[in-house]
């Protein structure tokens, strides 16, 4: 059985790195300027299991969105618990703990400033994406307060665009990234956050010597319960999607896929990072509850961080909703979620071994 999920980032972490100290990994950890919910010193911790210096590297990475790193942090800890880095002959494993910690910490998706890592990544030498629709929207999804009234009226507007227009087209308007409403939902920012600069710079300087990356990034809240969705970035006529396709199979292309297609996701940018590597990345999307139950929590969230006090005794409610909307602490879940990862991993070892 695998260990329940975690209740804080600091159990999260100290499990994390319990585990990889006891498979011999090698650690380091990367500060981040800000606390924690509790106070705390925030990190992105790293963990390597094989050669520094090996062609091939396999990069596992959990809390792109903060609050769903419980999830990806509990499949770390079970994947280290079962390596022997002095017996390890495959390519070097390499475990990224908490890419947004903040958002971690306080049961966030989003990071420090409301942005979402995965409408961050965009080309911030140009203008940023325009979403016009979303602005048509923008009061309805964040209003100024959380009374049960603006509950009521906000949802039966949003309803009545779902009415007109069709669960796909609106999921695409709200959830595909906007870039001019800062304290609205998926906020892509304007400029590169915090884990965005460090992530180009840790990878630039950690992955030089590589030939072959595979990157396994860890999300959950979309799809059906339990069920591990793999979704590329890459275009479906693609020479990358079909090395995808060819190591994991099942592999959808956005626009086939339980997400939006996305404006300035990491997974798109990352062969930039290391323009010399052939570099293969997936995202594994596991199912928790329906999309109106977690674009409601996403709301209340974005509510309370723009118009209420965070620190307040009463915001624990809304963490508890935004943690009910992305995990499931019934260890049947986890459970659940544990062969997708092990099948994607094990294909990316005998690829790359």
């Amino acid at each position: 059985m695998i260990a329940p999920l975690s209740t804080s980032y600091v159990d999260a972490r100290t499990a994390f790195l319990d585990a990889a100290a006891a498979a011999g990994a090698r650690i380091e950890s990367f500060p981040h300027p800000l606390r924690g919910v509790q106070g705390e010193e925030l990190f992105v911790d790293v963990a390597e299991v094989g050669p520094a210096d090996a062609d091939d590297v396999i990069v596992i990475v959990s809390g792109t969105h903060g609050v769903e790193g419980y999830c990806g942090s509990a499949l770390q800890r079970e994947h280290l618990a079962g390596l022997d880095a002095a017996n390890w002959t495959g390519p070097t494993l390499v475990f990224v703990h908490a890419l947004n910690p903040y958002g971690f910490s306080w049961v966030r998706r989003v990071n420090e400033d409301n942005i979402d890592l995965n409408r961050n990544f965009v080309d911030w030498s140009q203008p940023p994406p325009v979403n016009a629709e979303y602005g048509e929207l923008a009061e309805l999804l964040v209003p100024s307060s959380w009374s049960a009234e603006e509950q009521e009226r906000t949802l039966l507007g949003l309803l009545a665009k779902l009415e007109e227009v069709g669960i796909e087209r609106l999921q695409a308007i709200v959830s595909s990234g906007q870039y001019d409403h800062p304290t609205g939902v998926f906020h892509g920012g304007t400029g590169p956050a915090w884990s965005h600069r460090w992530l180009r710079e840790w990878s630039a300087a950690r992955f030089g010597g590589a030939q072959r990356v595979a990157i396994i990034d860890l999300h959950t809240g979309l799809g059906p319960w339990g069920h591990g969705e793999l979704i590329s970035s890459e275009a479906s006529d693609s020479a990358t999607f079909a090395r995808q396709s060819e190591w994991w199979h099942d592999v959808k292309a956005f626009d086939q896929s339980v997400s939006a297609v996305l404006e300035g996701d990491w997974l798109a940018a990352a062969p930039g990072f290391v323009p010399h590597a052939e570099v293969t990345g997936i995202t594994i999307e596991y199912g928790t509850v329906d999309p109106i139950t977690v674009l409601q929590s996403l709301r209340a969230d974005a509510v309370l961080h723009a118009h209420g006090d965070p620190s307040a005794p009463e915001a624990e409610a809304i963490r508890a909703q935004v943690r009910g909307a992305f995990l499931d602490d019934d260890p049947a879940w986890l459970q659940a979620c544990w062969p997708r990862y092990r099948e994607v991993v094990t294909a990316a070892v005998e690829r790359l071994g």
